[in-house]
């Protein structure tokens, strides 16, 4: 399997960019969210995962290796394929969505286009064991459960052209090093939330 490409961005489109690599493209099918991170003529590495069919070779690319596990666990529910996966991630990030599986939160999952009740309650029923207890204490992967602020810097973010996912990571560290008190006020959560996405740009 093609576990990731990194190169020089030749082209970004609606849903595809152009990575080259040993002076090969690669096309690499991607999110929006993930493709907002893409510029041209910029180097980039992206987590991928290749569908091999009978009549083609597609390889699917993410801005992390958390939105490839979750793409790749929402294809083993039987009538989810790669499309579907890849249009949760286009709505929700790994983190919302494992909160929904865990916590059969179906309108959550009902808001992807393609996905009605009995899919959303087939891939709660199916995953719930795979994604592990979400509790209202618990983190996934570093990211805290979330608060009203969480969601209005992370709506911010996003708004501003980062990613869900790395939204959230953002989110998380912010939220790790609030000391006991009263919560800040929203504008000084975000810009500290965006003072550590500036260097990752």
């Amino acid at each position: 399997m093609i576990a990731s490409v990194a190169g020089k961005v030749a082209w970004v489109g609606a849903d595809t960019t152009v990575v080259e690599v040993g002076g090969v493209g690669l096309a690499v099918h991607c999110t929006p969210n993930t493709l907002a991170t893409l510029r041209v003529g910029h180097d980039a590495r992206l987590s991928t995962t290749l569908i091999v069919r009978e009549d083609a070779l597609t390889l699917y690319g993410f801005v992390d290796d958390e939105e490839r596990e979750i793409f790749e666990l929402l294809q083993t529910v039987g009538g989810v394929g790669p499309r579907v996966a890849q249009a949760v991630l286009s709505v929700h990030s790994p983190y919302s969505v494992r909160v929904a599986i865990a916590h059969g939160e179906v309108g959550v999952l009902t808001k992807v286009p393609g996905i009605g009740k009995k899919g959303a309650e087939r891939i709660i029923l199916e995953l719930r064991d795979k994604v592990g207890p979400v509790d209202a204490a618990a983190s996934v992967k570093g990211v805290p459960r979330q608060m009203p602020w969480q969601e209005q810097v992370r709506q911010g973010l996003v708004g501003l052209g980062w990613t869900a996912s790395q939204a959230d990571q953002a989110i998380g560290t912010v939220a790790s090093g609030l000391e006991d008190g009263p919560t800040p006020p929203v504008p000084v959560l975000l810009k500290q939330a965006i003072k550590l996405l500036g260097r990752t740009r």
